[in-house]
């Protein structure tokens, strides 16, 4: 276990937010824990290289795996002060399908892979954080909920995903309530937008809608700098909801 450096723990591994906190964490000197369910993803073999980040398999819609990751995390690098669960439990197949023919098992699997696995890790993290004696400041640490704009409102043709997205935001709303008056800050994070990944060249896309133009996109490196604002921010100011859009997205 690492000396008095602060631990974040990263449910979700891929190449946009989660990479990006990744980043944003190390480099405020952080110990950094990134989970995925594959350990040769290339972008947590880079985080690794390049940031030090330390990659850690589970999944996270199992009980006993999600126990055995906060496990292994503690023991490692020290219990995380910050944990962001960052899957949002989406499959291309189930969106723009009517209600009569979504497939039953790609909504039970949504669920599962959202609202379900957010459940496991916030309990794990609350347990984690309720343990550690309270601060001075009193805050015991954070727990961060990414979400989408089906948080918000129900799209047509999405239902699954709406569903899974509010029991989300549900969940989020509860701990808040329950964990806030003894040291725990729960965010619950809605981004209401197309998130555009930087390429190689330092260009940004999405992969529908395409190019980048004029900050048309949300940028993962400002979210995850949000990220860390939330997580700092003083006791008497705590935000529970912080909805991201870029400047110009209807809503």
């Amino acid at each position: 276990m690492t000396g008095s450096k602060e631990t974040a723990l990263i449910v979700g591994g891929g190449p946009g937010v989660s990479a990006s906190c990744a980043r944003c964490f190390a480099r405020e000197g952080m110990s950094v824990a990134i989970v995925a369910r594959t350990a040769d993803k290339p972008e947590l073999l880079e985080l690794q290289e390049t940031h030090g980040v330390r990659p850690y398999v589970a999944d996270a819609g199992d009980p006993e795996s999600v126990a055995a990751l906060f496990a292994a995390v503690e023991r490692d690098l020290g219990a995380p002060r910050l944990i962001v669960h960052n899957i949002d439990g989406r499959s291309g197949d189930i969106f723009r399908k009517e209600i009569t023919e979504a497939d039953p098992e790609l909504a039970r699997r949504t669920i599962l892979n959202s609202a379900f696995s957010a459940f496991l890790v916030g309990q794990q993290a609350a347990r984690m954080l309720l343990a550690q004696p309270l601060p001075e400041d009193g805050h015991r640490g954070t727990i961060l909920f990414t979400n989408a704009s089906a948080a918000l409102k129900g799209y047509p043709k999405s239902g699954a995903f709406a569903i899974a997205s509010q029991g989300k935001a549900g969940l989020a709303q509860s701990m808040a309530r329950e964990l806030m008056p003894q040291g725990v800050h729960v965010v619950h994070c809605p981004i209401d937008g197309g998130i555009a990944y930087r390429r190689e060249d330092g260009t940004r896309a999405h992969w529908i809608g395409g190019e980048v133009v004029d900050d048309n996109m949300l940028d993962p490196d400002h979210i995850a700098e949000t990220y860390l604002h939330l997580h700092r921010q003083h006791r008497s100011t705590w935000t529970f909801e912080a909805v991201m859009r870029p400047w110009l997205e209807r809503w």
